[in-house]
């Protein structure tokens, strides 16, 4: 596979590292994208060669993602995200699918990643004329400059949907991670919802995987156990089925496979 052809400019392409893998890109590869380069790739099949279900994890993330964002404009008349941790534009990312129910949806990316934000500028643009779409570069260890670039965009007197799409992991401590969700959850109203998954440490092969990323040299990735994603939802009201494999919340087919990533829907009361 050919290297991608990317219309990055100016900073950017000096913060770009095709050398190094990382987590974005890797993400990008197993799910059939082209937006990766050769030592991404190699860190993906190395995970791949031990827990061949992350492939199915990558994709089965991204229909979760479009059946929550759906049901939340749809069933719950939710109109603003505020996704964090946005990674590469796909298929259906998250203002195609909030727009077509709700037009006038208002969606703000965040990401600290210069490849994502050189993507994010180029590809996630609004679907509608009332939407609006826009882009944080922030890193979601700084929750409070998050919230205060969002507020240009999101009002924060209405319900949010704060959406952390198998991003936290890469956090080591778990204290912190809970910290971070926290942080961005108290700036939001009442009425808002947390949408959160995380790969678990719910199977051998699956943190086999985990250590082989480790050791390709991308960063590391943290399984977490149910009971510390569970903790995430502490005093919400969980949607349900609750906090189950991402394959099973509310599926599509009867058939649900099960999978080493587990998430939940929760409104603040």
């Amino acid at each position: 596979m050919a290297d991608p052809l990317i219309p990055w400019r100016g900073d950017l392409a000096a913060k770009i590292q095709p050398q190094i893998p990382h987590a974005a890109r890797i993400w990008n590869y197993w799910m059939g994208g082209k937006d990766n380069f050769e030592a991404d790739r190699t860190a993906g099949d190395a995970v791949a060669a031990v827990y061949p279900e992350i492939v199915t994890m990558a994709a089965q993330s991204r229909k979760f993602l479009i059946r929550v964002v759906h049901h939340l404009a749809a069933e719950t008349g939710i109109d603003q995200f505020l996704d964090i941790g946005t990674g590469l534009p796909t298929m259906q990312n998250t203002h195609e699918v909030a727009q077509q129910v709700m037009p006038h949806a208002r969606i703000v990316y965040v990401d600290n990643d210069p490849m994502v934000l050189v993507h994010a500028r180029a590809l996630l643009r609004n679907t509608t004329a009332q939407g609006v779409t826009a882009y944080v570069d922030g890193d979601y260890h700084e929750p409070e400059l998050i919230v205060e670039d969002a507020r240009n965009v999101l009002d924060f007197t209405r319900p949010i949907a704060v959406m952390f799409m198998g991003v936290l992991g890469y956090v080591e401590d778990f204290a912190v991670m809970r910290s971070i969700v926290s942080r961005v959850m108290d700036a939001v109203p009442s009425g808002s919802y947390l949408v959160l998954w995380d790969g678990t440490d719910t199977g051998e092969t699956v943190n086999e995987g985990s250590e082989k990323l480790a050791e390709s040299g991308a960063v590391p990735y943290y399984l977490r156990r149910l009971d510390q994603l569970a903790e995430c939802f502490a005093d919400m009201e969980l949607v349900e089925p609750g906090l189950v494999p991402i394959t099973r919340w509310r599926p599509d087919t009867d058939d649900a496979p099960w999978i080493d990533a587990h998430g939940a829907v929760a409104r603040k009361s």
